[in-house]
């Protein structure tokens, strides 16, 4: 969503390269969301896992994990699924690829039911159904997996993240500490923890967990993008840079000498949109994050972000379908569906509009972001669904942008908006409807004061004027002698 009105206002190539874990940690939405190309990954087996992105925020903190181990001894444990369970799992990974979640949600499922022990497919499970909002089962079904075999890192992983996404830091940290204690050698497991422990704000165990993990794989690219991750929510920004630049490359520049660990790292191009975006280097940032989404078109939130650029300045069809294949991926992203909202309202489908800013109200009534979006549509739109004429329109519209000025709280004079002069326009135009109902009240009211008037004044006397006299007839005229 973004808080520019127009005024007037008549207003992410079949599998995933990366078996990653993608999410968003708290803070402010600038946005803030998506089919993966993908490239298999094969431990001993030929079948990749699907890639998951988390909830809607601002700092990118995706911690990718690839299927291959990262621990040697975890790695020759690893054992295929049976054959049944093997279509069924690739058929989910087609669906999974073109955005087709209920369709991978089911395959998936089939798998599992054909081979219990199938932990891969117990993990893309958890992923599908982590991305349609199923959070309590995406984490039974990542337990499943590790349950299944105990030393699997993604799914490993992947719970004590999802527990993390949800609130649980210290049942995150407590997990991931005991599963590293167990599996010392697994680098996977260390950038994990260090991950939550840079979302619990401890910066410096967080730093020392990534460069442990680096040690014993020093080329490990997620490791490095905790590091910059950390950086960035600390605000260290310049050292964020450098270690993107360790990752991905200079922007715009070649150094044979020093080349990039993963040049192809959609997280990290990711965190640097985000951070180019923070700077203001627009063309930079619109770049960036569209190197992501080509790397992971699944890779929802940079979908969103860049639709949030394409709506601020307007252009509201390209960002539409950026916004509809990004919820494709994760139907349930609360920034997905509000800009879409916006994205529909300067399109002009206002009942459109009015869906989805309704549905946010159903999952997060105190997101102030909604109700400016809804009060720009009460405000500008001719027509609303359920409201019956403008007067309750401009109505609405004032006290939406009320409910959002008392949400969000007094502002900053750097994050000042336009709700005070919003709120005086719908006020005035309110004030001119009132006052031309009351000019034509008035002047029916003269109208009907006259015509009352004249309906009560007397009627004529009755009867004939009388005739003019008549004019004596000339004389006639002479006779010709």
């Amino acid at each position: 969503m973004t808080q520019t009105h127009r005024n007037p206002d008549p207003r992410r190539s079949a599998r995933s390269a990366l078996v990653a874990l993608s999410f968003f940690t708290a803070g402010s939405l600038v946005m803030l969301a998506c089919g993966p190309k993908v490239t298999p990954v094969v431990p001993n087996s030929d079948v990749p896992t699907a890639t998951a992105t988390a909830t809607a925020t601002a700092i990118p903190t995706a911690v990718g994990m690839t299927d291959e181990s990262t621990d040697e001894n975890a790695k020759a444990e690893r054992f295929e699924m049976n054959a049944s369970a093997k279509v069924a799992y690739e058929r989910g990974m087609k669906a999974w690829a073109v955005g087709d979640l209920p369709g991978a949600r089911a395959a998936f499922t089939e798998a599992t039911q054909a081979d219990g022990k199938a932990y891969q497919a117990f993990y893309s499970l958890g992923v599908v159904m982590e991305r349609m909002g199923e959070a309590s089962g995406a984490l039974d079904a990542y337990r499943n997996a590790f349950t299944a075999l105990p030393s699997y890192e993604p799914a490993l992983s992947a719970y004590g993240l999802s527990l993390a996404r949800r609130g649980s830091l210290a049942e995150a940290d407590d997990f991931l500490t005991d599963k590293l204690q167990r599996m010392p050698k697994s680098a996977a497991i260390m950038a994990s923890l260090a991950e939550v422990k840079s979302m619990k704000r401890d910066t410096g165990t967080a730093q020392r967990l990534a460069q442990d993990a680096l040690k014993l794989l020093p080329s490990y690219a997620p490791a490095m993008v905790v590091l910059a991750r950390d950086h960035y929510r600390n605000r260290r920004l310049d050292l964020a840079h450098y270690a993107l630049d360790a990752i991905v490359g200079k922007e715009g520049i070649e150094d044979n000498n020093n080349p990039p660990r993963d040049r192809n790292n959609p997280e990290a191009h990711l965190l640097r949109a985000v951070i180019y975006k923070e700077q203001n280097r627009r063309s930079l940032a619109v770049t960036s994050f569209e190197k992501a989404i080509t790397l992971r078109p699944d890779l929802v939130d940079a979908r969103i972000q860049l639709a949030a650029y394409l709506l601020e300045s307007g252009n509201a069809a390209a960002a539409k379908p950026l916004l509809d294949q990004a919820l494709q991926f994760q139907r349930e992203h609360i920034q997905g569906h509000l800009n879409l909202g916006d994205a529909l309202r300067l399109l002009g489908d206002i009942p459109g509009a009015k869906r989805e800013f309704d549905w946010v109200v159903s999952k997060d009534p105190n997101l102030p972001q909604v109700h400016y979006s809804l009060g720009l549509l009460y405000l500008f739109a001719e027509t609303v669904p359920g409201v019956s004429g403008k007067k309750p329109q401009l109505e609405q519209a004032i006290a939406e942008f009320e409910k959002f000025q008392q949400l969000r709280g007094k502002p900053s004079a750097a994050a000042a908006d336009d709700s005070d002069q919003l709120i005086t326009r719908a006020k005035n135009n309110l004030e001119a409807m009132n006052a031309q109902e009351q000019a034509a009240a008035a002047a029916a009211s003269a109208a009907a004061s006259a015509a009352a008037a004249a309906s009560a004044a007397p009627p004529a006397a009755s009867g004939s004027a009388p005739p003019a006299a008549s004019a004596p007839p000339a004389d006639s005229a002479a006779p010709t002698p």
